[in-house]
């Protein structure tokens, strides 16, 4: 009978343990992203109500010093607990997620009168819709469908471009595009038109 070498069984055993290792370290920061989607939407929207509370937030999804960036690494190698997980950093200052932001920023000019009229309203999957086309002409109808096209189509690539950044898998772009959802409500102004979980349309 062939006896089995124990250092090759130990090697096994440690190549086992690495990569279940990996495998449980595949996380998705909520919490992290959902302070980096409140950083964007109020960058977008202008801060109007910035308390000590939202500053300290804004604070933290900011870079980490070279001593937590390393601890962080560490951490996510050897399979880290949920509880640090969640403070994990977000990156969204990459030139495309920049660009995207600026494009988005750029058109809230001409979107805000539009909520404010209710003519658009922030739906439930993080992107704008056209509630209603009362008081315009044919030609503000075209211009109103052109730009809610455009800001979808920015708003899309972003959350694409977030889950890239940070080595998310392509399946998390669902994950990113519901906490900035919630990060577009949360943030709207009162009187806008925002979309329930089901559906149903009511006034912040």
């Amino acid at each position: 009978m062939k006896r089995k070498h124990p250092g090759k069984s130990l090697l096994m055993t440690l190549v086992f343990f690495l990569t279940s290792c990996v495998t449980i370290n595949i996380y998705f920061p909520a919490a992290a992203m959902e302070k980096a989607a409140d950083r964007i939407v109020d960058e977008v929207w202008g801060d109007e109500s910035t308390t000590p509370e939202k500053e300290k937030d804004q604070k933290k999804v900011g870079p980490q010093s070279r001593r937590e960036d390393s601890l962080w690494f560490l951490i996510r190698t050897l399979g880290p607990g949920e509880a640090f997980a969640q403070e994990a950093d977000i990156n969204v200052t990459t030139p495309a997620i920049r660009a995207l932001t600026d494009s988005i920023q750029a058109r809230a000019d001409s979107i805000k009168p539009l909520m404010d009229s209710g003519n658009v309203g922030i739906a439930n999957d993080g992107l704008l819709a056209i509630r209603s086309t009362e008081g315009l002409n044919l030609k503000d109808k075209a211009r109103l469908t052109r730009l809610i096209e455009a800001e979808n189509n920015d708003r899309k690539a972003l959350y694409v471009e977030i889950t890239r950044a940070n080595n998310f898998s392509p399946d998390k772009v669902s994950d990113v595009q519901k906490i900035f959802a919630g990060s577009w409500t949360k943030n709207a102004r009162d009187g806008w038109w925002v979309q329930d979980a089901d559906g149903t349309w009511q006034r912040k």
